[in-house]
């Protein structure tokens, strides 16, 4: 397992689609050249940004294949293998050590969910367990899975019994249960700050590594805002996490957050297609409406960029 910790931005890649509905593997490597051009520094592949759950395990292997293939020198690819079948899980964790992934990612099951931490631990322990040259993030997210128990109670949990645990993807506003992982063991894990519209708040706790589905469309925005805190210019900070919240919100205001990302992505030039069902699409006339915001935001003066050819 590599124990350095994660400094910067690590983006959640969203899954591009024919317009069949098939995935499109195809447009990977450039994907990757864009966000790395970008100063993204990894992806956590197919998570709750990417469809993960809406995809079957055959697909996501060959999205996970593709990225780790496709990744630039030093990238870490995060491949998150939740499934709500334990055994298909630990088959796309086994895949990932197969393919050369850096890490795995795993919600706490999502169905049948645990009584206690320790059952939660338990049940991480055996998917870290298929894969234990990998580091292990659990990717804590009540707001989809449902599973909400304190991260510090987990971490006490589990580190005796996963010893491949590197962290946790921390999605989630308890800011005080987050600063509590993070100085656990005196700063062992390696915890992830998962909310793009607070990071400011993450960054005045010490964190240095986040994942997020707006680095996709914004990496730039939040590299200046690192750069802000740290030389210690907090209204030039507030001002760029205002305006990231401000093009959140504009995403949300359409209903279907995911949809409304791939549209911007698709305005700036990565055709990443539709969603899939259950999830609907924004449609041409709300696509519209929100170009219109962003362009009243000067978004597409400090969007991400496509790499020049």
């Amino acid at each position: 397992m590599v124990d350095n910790k994660t400094e910067g931005l690590i983006a959640a890649p969203l899954t591009a689609y024919h317009p069949d509905g098939t995935v499109n593997l195809d447009i990977i490597p450039s994907y990757a050249d864009f966000l790395h051009s970008n100063g993204v520094v990894g992806v956590f592949v197919n998570g709750t940004t990417g469809e993960g759950l809406s995809l079957t395990v055959e697909e996501r292997m060959a999205i996970a294949q593709r990225w780790v293939k496709a990744a630039p020198a030093d990238f870490r690819v995060i491949v998150h293998v939740s499934h709500t079948c334990a055994a298909s899980a630990w088959d796309m964790a086994r895949h990932a050590t197969r393919i050369g992934a850096w890490g795995i990612g795993q919600m706490g099951p999502i169905f049948f969910r645990p009584n206690n931490v320790e059952e939660l631990a338990d049940y991480a322990a055996q998917t870290a367990a298929q894969a234990p040259e990998l580091a292990y993030f659990y990717y804590h997210m009540p707001s989809m899975s449902g599973v909400c128990f304190p991260m510090l109670e987990f971490l006490k949990a589990a580190a005796p019994v996963i010893p491949n645990l590197a962290g946790i993807k921390y999605t989630h506003e308890d800011l005080v249960d987050f600063e509590l992982c993070r100085q656990f063991k005196e700063g062992k894990y390696d915890i992830l700050y998962g909310r793009d519209e607070t990071l400011l708040c993450a960054l005045a706790l010490g964190c240095r590594g986040a994942v997020g589905s707006t680095y996709n469309i914004m990496a730039p925005l939040y590299r200046r805002l690192i750069d802000a805190f740290d030389s210690g210019n907090l209204n030039e900070a507030r001002r760029l996490q205002d305006l990231s919240m401000r093009v959140i919100r504009s995403l949300a205001q359409t209903t279907s957050f995911i949809s409304a990302l791939k549209a911007v992505m698709n305005m700036i030039g990565l055709n990443v297609g539709n969603v899939r069902s259950p999830l609907k699409n924004i449609g041409p006339a709300k696509a519209a409406e929100l170009k219109n915001r962003l362009e009243e935001l000067g978004f597409f003066e400090f969007c991400s960029k496509q790499p020049s050819v």
